[in-house]
């Protein structure tokens, strides 16, 4: 029996169902749909595109054999508005950047199973959905596979592993929702499992709600086959035999002897703390990519790049690849490598460029974190390669920081472990204020009690002292002396994590070390060529006793490498006091102007604004940044910023000048 799914006249007149045998429905009546394949195809192509598409791109798709793709093209556009538009009302549409369907009517069955995902479980739909799911078999556009049309066929496989992907979440939502021991909960879970057989977190919910439910033989042979499972494959199941230890232990109330060999821990791998976790897919190529495996150096070049920066667990290449080569999506593979993160996309050539189409996917929660289409210009492969890896190494590192940030705020503060402790100290630490940055100096505090051979909580530390010497909150010498120590105790957690040499190279400024302080941040950058807060570093010394051009550089590169970064500020500041020192006031006005506009610059960023548009000849809007800094700090003046600076002899007079014609001398 077909599953009829309610949807309001006022809400959409038109629904398009991808899962099972394509149908095109009008108020709940279907429409007959051209016989063409390649039509149908095309709509399901324009439904699931999230922008125009350019005509060429479609024609190289699905028309790459006729003598006259784009009349191809028209005559398939020509049917299909036959079927979308009314009188009144266009949906297949077009422009300069190509075509485009207008969904704000449409449902679009595969669409709304994404938001059911997004959801709470007690959506009143979720189980109409889901059952219209179960009723296809979970086939994504059946029957809808084209000959000789290789770009379509990639996208057509890219998007049912995608598919496969939701299932998985939807499963494990509802799984959520039921309770451990109904038979609701348990056919979810033996329907995840039958979908991804290698996925842990299936086993280890089979295994406890079996537990749950007294069926203690069952779960015995259910343990064996997953552990011999996982050996096959080389892995280690010692976590399914404690989930389930454990699970007869809460159903019985006493200590339980398990009869199934416990795996021994992998040989030579010490413990440590948890991290967040990441998988680099390979990337997908259309034909007309490149001649060679791009993608794949692509991912190889972005996962070495990520381990580099030392804030994550990466998973090895080999690995993705090995589950790329079974069919398995992205998704699909994050679950069975058990990350946190996955990171996938697809390379096109489009009109003398390589476009990547990229995403990072919270694996838990199916949802998207990020996308982008990032491009670079058509050159040599290591060209190419260099460009999009720098793009897509930032978007990964700061996506993955930023969204653990956030959870490590949202959850009880007695319930955080070291890296969630670390990640909360780093929140409140780029918020740049005195109270905030106590706040984190405590919970880095907690990080490094929890774990203390955890490396970056010592260089947030050492920041955090970094600051009250910089800003005045405390005794300059002491909290000098502060930064030092935490960040030398950082190099003995791991001396090579580039966040311990970049701390470390900071402190040796605030302690006049210019030489040393160079070095460090200069090692900071070879370790790990994509730190972004070591090339800024290196610009924040540079641009105030340095070399002013080579600031610049630095600077511009930093922010390539992290345009959202939390220290954005701090890197227009030092671009806009090199350009100070260099005698181009006007520009370093422009600069200072922007930094001093980001929501979390602090006061002396404000200040360099105030100095460097009164160099400029800009007094009046001098004046008015002097206004709003004094109703702040009303006894702010120029001793602060130079005490809080390095300036060398030729900056200093400068800042001298200005101040005297805004009145902070």
């Amino acid at each position: 029996m077909e599953t009829t799914i309610e949807v309001p006249d006022r809400v959409s007149s038109l629904e398009l169902r991808l899962l099972g045998p394509m149908a095109l429905l009008r108020r709940g009546k279907s429409l007959e749909l051209p016989p063409s394949r390649k039509a149908r195809a095309l709509l399901a192509v324009l439904a699931l595109s999230p922008s125009p598409i350019p005509r060429d791109h479609l024609c190289d798709m699905l028309w790459d054999g006729p003598s006259d793709p784009r009349a191809e093209l028209r005559g398939a556009v020509s049917k299909l508005r036959v079927l979308l538009d009314d009188p009144d009302r266009k949906r297949m549409l077009a422009d300069a950047r190509g075509l485009y369907l207008d969904l704000s009517d449409m449902v679009i069955d595969v669409r709304a199973l994404e938001s059911k995902v997004r959801s709470g479980p007690d959506d009143t739909l979720m189980r109409d959905w889901v059952m219209h799911a179960s009723g296809v078999d979970g086939k994504f556009l059946e029957g809808l596979e084209i000959d000789r049309a290789p770009s379509y066929s990639q996208w057509l496989l890219a998007e049912r592993r995608r598919w496969l992907g939701l299932q998985v979440s939807l499963l494990e939502k509802m799984a959520d929702s039921a309770r451990p021991q109904s038979a609701e909960a348990m056919d979810c879970l033996t329907r995840w499992l039958r979908l991804l057989p290698h996925d842990r977190r299936a086993h280890q919910r089979m295994l406890e709600a079996l537990a749950s439910r007294g069926q203690l033989r069952e779960g015995n042979v259910h343990l064996e086959a997953a552990v011999r499972l996982f050996e096959e494959e080389g892995q280690d199941a010692a976590d399914l035999v404690k989930v389930w230890r454990a699970a007869r232990e809460r159903q019985s109330g006493s200590e339980v002897r398990l009869i199934v060999r416990e795996p021994p821990p992998p040989a030579g791998e010490p413990s440590s703390a948890r991290r967040g976790s990441v998988a680099v897919m390979p990337f997908e190529e259309t034909p007309s990519a490149s001649a060679g495996d791009l993608g794949r150096f692509l991912a190889h070049d972005v996962t070495t790049r990520l381990a580099k920066l030392r804030s994550l667990f990466v998973v090895s290449l080999a690995s993705t690849s090995a589950l790329e080569a079974r069919g398995m999506g992205a998704d699909a593979a994050a679950r069975v490598l058990d990350v946190d993160y996955v990171a996938s996309g697809m390379l096109r050539r489009v009109r003398g460029h390589i476009a990547l189409s990229a995403q990072l996917i919270h694996t838990r929660s199916g949802r998207v974190i990020w996308a982008d289409n990032l491009r670079a210009r058509e050159a040599e492969p290591f060209d190419v390669l260099d460009e999009l890896c720098n793009q897509l190494v930032a978007a990964i590192a700061d996506q993955v920081e930023l969204a653990e940030r956030q959870r490590a705020v949202l959850k009880p503060p007695d319930s955080l472990d070291a890296w969630e402790a670390h990640h909360r100290g780093m929140w409140h630490m780029y918020r740049f204020r005195r109270e905030d940055n106590e706040i984190a100096r405590r919970w880095f505090e907690t990080a490094t009690r929890l774990e203390p051979g955890f490396s970056r909580p010592h260089a947030g530390l050492s920041f955090t002292h970094w600051q009250n010497a910089f800003q005045g909150w405390g005794d300059r010498e002491h909290e000098t002396e502060l930064a030092w120590r935490y960040a030398n105790q950082g190099l003995l957690a791991d001396d090579q994590d580039p966040a311990i040499h970049w701390a470390l190279g900071r402190a040796h400024w605030l302690r006049g070390q210019l030489p040393e302080s160079l070095a460090e941040l200069n090692f900071s950058v070879s370790l790990s060529p994509n730190f972004s807060q070591g090339h800024y570093s290196l610009a924040f010394v540079q641009s105030q006793s340095g070399d002013a051009d080579a600031a610049i550089a630095a600077a511009d590169h930093a922010r390539e490498l992290s345009p959202f970064d939390p220290m954005l500020f701090a890197m227009l500041a030092t671009r806009a006091m090199a350009l100070m020192r260099l005698g181009r006031m006007e520009q370093a006005a422009d600069w200072a102007v922007r930094a001093s506009a980001r929501p979390n610059a602090h006061l002396h960023i404000r200040g360099i604004a105030a100095y460097c548009l009164e160099l400029a000849g800009r007094h009046d809007e001098a004046l008015a940044t002097v206004t709003g800094l004094r109703r702040e700090h009303s006894g702010y003046c120029v001793t602060d910023l130079l005490q809080a600076f390095r300036f060398a002899d030729d900056g200093e007079r400068l800042i001298r000048r200005a101040a005297r014609g805004i009145d902070l001398a």
